[in-house]
Parts: C-alpha cells; structure tokens; sequence
C-alpha cells in the first residue's frame, strides 16, 4: 500500500535546506513540498525553480495557514524559529526546525511546552559534528571504557571572524542570533548525550573586534555576540568541563573532543571523524576504528518523516533543543555576571 503523501512547505530556504533538505526530500515516497516562502521572493522563486516547488509564497503565515500541508520544514535564521513553531503547531502541523533552536531559553522552553501539547512531530536539525561516531562513543562509555569520568574538554578554535574587515555575519548578530555564540550549543549537544548534562557554568567571553560593518546598510554596527567563549563547567556526574571556543584564531588545529577518566582517555577528531584512545596498561593513544555496523550517517529527513508515518522517536527533539539552549543561556548569564550559574536555570 502507497504511503500517504505527506506535503510540506518550506519557511527558510537558506544554505542547508537547499543543499541536504530539499535534495533528500526529494527522494522520499510519498513526500511532496508544495510551498517555499523566503525573506525575499527573488530567492524563494529561484528555490522553487531549482526543485519544482509549485507554490511561492511571501507571507510565511500563509504557509502555516494552508490547510493541505502536514509540515512545516523551518530554515530561516533563530529570531524566527519561536513564533513559526508556535504558529505551525497551533495550525496542527508536524515542525522540522533548524538547529540553534531559539534566541534564547524562554523562548526555547515555550516551543517545547507547545510541543508537549499536541501529538504532532517536532524535530531539530542533529549537527554533523561527532554524528558518524557517536554510536561508538557512546557504546565505549557505557560499557567503562574510560571508568569514572574527571575531565571533558572541547576546544573548537577557527579563524571564520578573523578578518577584521570582514562584513558582520547574521551569526553575530544579536538581533538575529540571541544568545547563541559560534558552535557552542551544536558542541553542548553532542556533550549532553556522551557525558551529560552541566550543573554548573563560569564563562569568560570577549568581543575581540566591536565594529563591522553591515552588508545591508554599509554602516558601522556593534558586535556584542563574543568572538570568544572560555567556559569552566560543573557536570552532574561531578566531571570538570572546559571548553573553548574562538572564531578568531588563526592556523588552530582541528575541532577536538577529549574525555579523560579513572580508566582511559577518548580524543574524538571532529574533522575526519577519527578517534583516539587508550586504557590503564596502555602506552599510547592509538587509533580506534569505528565499526561499520556503528557509523550513523545523514538520514535526518528519512528520519524525521519515519517519525511522522510510524510515530518512531526523534533525536534531537525538542527537549534536548532545550537544554542546550540552557546552557547557552547560562554561559551569557555567567559572562554577564561574573558569578557562577547553577542549573537548571529557573524559570
């Protein structure tokens, strides 16, 4: 028997949904998109030139209006991910959200309460970091690769904001992007399903470069998203954190991992997906091959369109969304204050 054709409208199609979305939906049974709508109808109508979408639609209310779409697949930037969900759900439709979940907690907590409230499908983008490796990681720290866990550290350092005369990024735009800073919630992510979740945070951030110019308007604009983020963290398995982030560092190594314990260390290449580790007994780090049987790889809108036809859970969902989100929250609150932020944060 023929699935139900599943019709979907897309809000936001920037960078991701054009180059993985859009591609893989396509090759779906069943899965038809119907309706694009973008932040200007130029690019939306050359979207659904590229990928045969029937529909361009200026309003992305009318989108979430329509009565013959079951989903609403969300790719614009975070300002807009809450009221779109909030609306999408309230019109009973199932919400594939990009990651960067939301500006901020409150909002990120209100798009998870209205989840809880339906029986609809609602989904966050998974970041590619550490994806093809995480089944193992996960199955060696379950079964005591590395005994009692002392130290996670996470250092992501790039030069993407170095040039100084480079144009301000929506990323940096606080406007556009809340509290979200460089790939700290795509890291904490990760870190909530390998270790767990924080207790605790201290941060220290810096805006190495205030002024850039906007690509819009060519006038001067202040930076207050930080080019850098030093973060010391409590888990609740009483590990010690510490994690770095810069997006003005120039010639720095590749993104690590490193989990140290009682037993063993795991250093996880996130480019290249290759992990190192060692044991008690062991005179080096050496090469730990991921099973084939254990690499996962890019199935997000396979997966997210199972959910919906076989009610199979989704990951992340929108409660892990919401506890990074915590935690990115947290780390401005500890900037802000120069105090320690415990968690859960209240509400």
């Amino acid at each position: 028997m023929n699935p139900k054709i599943l019709k979907i409208g897309i809000i936001g199609a920037g960078g991701i949904v054009r180059q993985r979305h859009l591609p893989n939906l396509k090759k779906i049974e069943g899965v038809e998109v119907i309706a694009v709508s973008n932040r200007r109808r130029q690019t939306a109508e050359k979207v659904a030139q590229d990928f045969n979408i029937p529909q361009v639609v200026e309003d992305w209310r009318q989108v979430v209006e329509m009565p013959d779409l079951d989903i609403i697949w969300i790719g614009t930037t975070p300002y807009m991910h809450e009221p779109i969900t909030l609306a999408a759900l309230e019109a009973g439709k199932h919400v594939f959200c990009q990651a960067r979940m939301a500006m901020n907690y409150s909002q990120a907590r209100n798009m998870y309460q209205k989840s809880r409230q339906t029986d609809r499908v609602t989904m966050l983008c998974p970041p590619p970091h550490g994806m093809k490796g995480d089944r193992f990681v996960r199955k060696l720290i379950s079964e005591g690769f590395l005994g009692k866990l002392y130290h996670v550290r996470l250092t992501s350092l790039s030069a993407q904001f170095a040039d100084p005369h480079q144009p301000v990024h929506w990323r940096q735009e606080m406007e556009i992007s809340g509290y979200n800073v460089l790939a700290l919630g795509i890291y904490v992510e990760v870190l909530n399903r390998w270790v767990g979740y924080a207790k605790s945070v201290q941060a220290n951030n810096q805006v190495f470069i205030p002024t850039r110019n906007h690509p819009e308007t060519g006038k001067p604009y202040t930076v207050r998203i930080p080019d850098s983020v030093t973060i010391l963290t409590e888990l609740e398995n009483d590990a010690q954190g510490v994690y770095h982030l810069s997006g003005v560092a120039r010639f720095a190594p590749s993104d690590t991992i490193e989990l140290y314990g009682s037993e063993g260390t795991l250093v996880y290449h996130i480019q290249g997906d290759t992990i190192m580790g060692a044991r008690t007994g062991d005179k080096e780090l050496k090469a730990m091959p991921i099973p084939p049987e254990l690499e996962k790889t890019w199935t997000v809108e396979q997966d997210f369109i199972e959910a919906i036809r076989e009610r199979k859970p989704v990951s992340p969902n929108f409660y892990e969304g919401l506890r990074y989100m915590e935690f990115v929250e947290a780390v401005a609150r500890a900037n802000e204050t120069g105090q320690k932020i415990l968690l859960p944060l209240e509400s």
